[in-house]
């Protein structure tokens, strides 16, 4: 028998999600794991989501700088909603779409839409088919959310020279991406005791 909402862990959390159903309800849900599933991630998402937030969270732990752990943690977990929509680059304005509507955070959904890369320039953005604007991450959660996810492959943990050679396998050895990427790892790398 389901547990009634006044049996859950003061924890839980009522939110309204629109499921791949298109049926719009009222939900109560224990964990952000939860969340994930429920708005269509798969089994590989989830396990993904949760290898980026766990990376991106021991970074942000051996780092000399103040950062929001919990917003890291979160901004992990949930960097990849917007793959119960897509696979595509897409994903990332797909994710913003369903955290305005879950409610997050202006800070969460930041960390949502511009995790993809180590950031999309807008003139890039318009050359992939997305919104014209400029999709790197500025706060210090956003970018050690953006580096984590680039250092986590489907659950494995890589370096950052390896994630470095399948970034220029992918992209293109000249590619902007690249060169903000290495930015990204020296800027880091900097924050680190």
């Amino acid at each position: 028998m389901p547990k009634k909402s006044r049996d859950r862990a003061p924890h839980a959390k009522l939110i309204e999600i629109q499921l791949k159903s298109g049926i719009i309800h009222n939900a109560m849900f224990d964990s952000d794991v939860e969340v994930l599933i429920a708005a269509g991630c798969s089994s590989d998402v989830v396990a993904h989501c949760k290898a980026v937030s766990n990376r991106a969270l021991s970074i942000a732990r051996g780092i000399n700088v103040v950062v929001d752990h919990d917003l890291v943690r979160r901004g992990g977990l949930f960097h990849d909603i917007g793959r119960s929509k897509t696979h595509g680059i897409g994903h990332a304005v797909a994710g913003v779409a369903i955290a305005r509507n879950l409610g997050f955070p202006n800070e969460l959904v930041n960390i949502i839409e511009r995790h993809i890369g180590a950031g999309i320039t807008a003139r890039e953005a318009v050359r992939l088919g997305l919104p014209e604007k400029d999709y790197l991450p500025r706060t210090m959660e956003e970018k050690i959310v953006s580096y984590a996810d680039n250092l986590v492959s489907g659950t494995r943990e890589m370096q950052f020279y390896e994630a470095l050679d399948r970034f220029k396998e992918i992209l293109g050895p000249d590619h902007e991406g690249i060169e903000l990427f290495i930015k990204q790892h020296h800027e880091i790398q900097g924050w680190i005791t």
